[in-house]
């Protein structure tokens, strides 16, 4: 810790904290509050002492509560906990990599957790929800005729359960995709409240996998193309979901060999950018990723 309990940056990222709070109940803007909702409780925790930190949230939720309601407080809560474990990883200097992983456990847990709280005590079951929805939805179109004379209701439960079994998949690219957008942003906070310096995720030029994750990659792949796609044990979601995953992980693989390539070229900077686009909307040329994980092709673009 750097010692600063008092002064006016800490007081104007409390008043940041309840601004956030409080657009929450804004349509349309409560989005973008979202992505910005940890970054001064993490802040805060980083550069104050635990009890300063408890004195600067206190009136900051009294305030959120009586304006916004206990809903607000709620979402506040769901946001605190991994601000806290991400103030506490910064204030430690923990790596980059490592606050990433952390964190995005953390925040996944709580997605897992809270599906669980609302259908055991709220009796709201978003398995549930996502299934009238789309059915509702695809009856819909039928109605409308804007569907094939073949579509029956078994093609709506497949399509049902694939939506379902997808749900784990989702949730993570969520929780990893929200912590590295706030690890971004706290960095640059943190730089200027003048607190703990956040280390710097790796350079994309230099991002690796490990090579056992081809290995992974493979196998679950077989598997899933002579596996039944309306399997519903565990084994069947687990590999329905660990494909795409893998190849999500791959594609961002590719993206930081496009970096390499650009940086041992000497291209602007914007081209890394552009090539990665594609990348990540088609998952067929996460490919890339793939074989520069697999083998040692960055040696042949490596200046001597």
């Amino acid at each position: 810790m750097n010692g600063l309990k008092t002064g006016l940056k800490p007081v104007l990222w409390s008043c940041a904290a309840l601004l956030l709070l409080l657009s929450l109940v804004l349509p349309l803007l409560n989005v973008i509050t979202m992505l910005l909702l940890m970054v001064p409780y993490v802040v805060l925790y980083a550069t104050l002492p635990p009890k300063s930190f408890v004195l600067h949230l206190l009136p900051v939720w009294v305030i959120a509560y009586f304006v916004g309601g206990p809903a607000t407080l709620i979402i506040g809560l769901f946001f605190l906990i991994p601000s806290i474990v991400m103030g506490y990883l910064y204030a430690k200097q923990a790596p980059a990599s490592k606050v990433i992983r952390t964190v995005g456990v953390v925040f996944l847990a709580q997605l897992m957790l809270e599906l669980l709280v609302f259908e055991m005590f709220l009796d709201i079951s978003l398995i549930r929800e996502l299934s009238a929805m789309v059915r509702a939805s695809i009856d819909n179109m039928e109605a409308q005729g804007l569907l094939t004379q073949e579509w029956n209701a078994e093609f709506t439960d497949t399509v049902i359960r694939t939506m379902i079994n997808s749900i784990p998949v989702t949730f993570i690219m969520i929780a990893f995709g929200y912590t590295v957008i706030t690890q971004y942003l706290v960095r640059k906070a943190l730089k200027w409240s003048g607190g703990p310096e956040a280390p710097r995720f790796a350079r994309a030029r230099d991002w690796r996998l490990p090579r056992i994750l081809v290995l992974i990659y493979l196998i679950a792949y077989v598997i899933e193309l002579f596996s039944t796609p309306t399997g519903d044990s565990f084994f069947a979601v687990a590999v329905m979901n660990l494909v795409p995953l893998l190849s999500f992980v791959f594609a961002f693989q590719a993206v930081g060999f496009f970096f390499f390539l650009a940086h041992q070229r000497g291209w602007n900077k914007a081209v890394p950018v552009i090539l990665a686009i594609p990348v990540l909307i088609f998952p067929p040329l996460s490919l890339i990723g793939v074989l520069d994980t697999a083998f040692p092709i960055r040696k042949s673009f490596t200046k001597p």
